[in-house]
């Protein structure tokens, strides 16, 4: 019975020793996790290699999606970049979840391409690539309301 307690206890010594790292590395490592994925969509926009430019364009058919589609992805370079060089973090926050949140109207202007069936409850899989958002919303906000200037 006596090993119980010790594996317990040796278990909440390691538990708290991972915890400890993970509070030290887990902003940085979502900072840089932005920065990458960011810049990448972002670069794909630019070149015009992205599977989303008609999406994008399509959710905003009054622009010209010569200039709109390329502007997002410099944008999102911008933000990328922004992020991984550790820069005007609130600011790069606050400018993600604005673009995040922009993303919503796809929900509203391409109902027939998000939801199956026209059924909001039935998402399709342009209507999850947007809602997965929510997600990247809330990290950018944790990231937001953690980040600490010294760092």
């Amino acid at each position: 019975m006596s090993t119980v307690p010790s594996a317990l206890q040796k278990f909440r010594t390691v538990e708290a020793q991972v915890t400890e790292e993970l509070r030290r590395i887990s902003l940085p490592l979502l900072r840089y996790a932005f920065g990458v994925v960011f810049v990448w969509f972002g670069m794909l926009k630019v070149v015009g290699a992205s599977p989303v430019s008609d999406f994008v364009a399509g959710t905003l058919p009054w622009f010209d999606r010569a200039w709109l589609v390329p502007a997002i992805g410099l944008l999102e370079v911008a933000i990328g970049i922004g992020m991984v060089a550790g820069r005007s973090i609130f600011l790069m926050c606050a400018v993600l979840v604005a673009h995040l949140a922009g993303t919503f109207l796809s929900l509203i202007m391409q109902s027939g391409v998000t939801f199956q069936h026209g059924n909001p409850l039935l998402l399709a899989a342009a209507g999850e690539f947007v809602v997965k958002n929510l997600v990247f919303i809330a990290a950018a906000l944790v990231l937001a309301a953690r980040f600490d200037r010294a760092e």
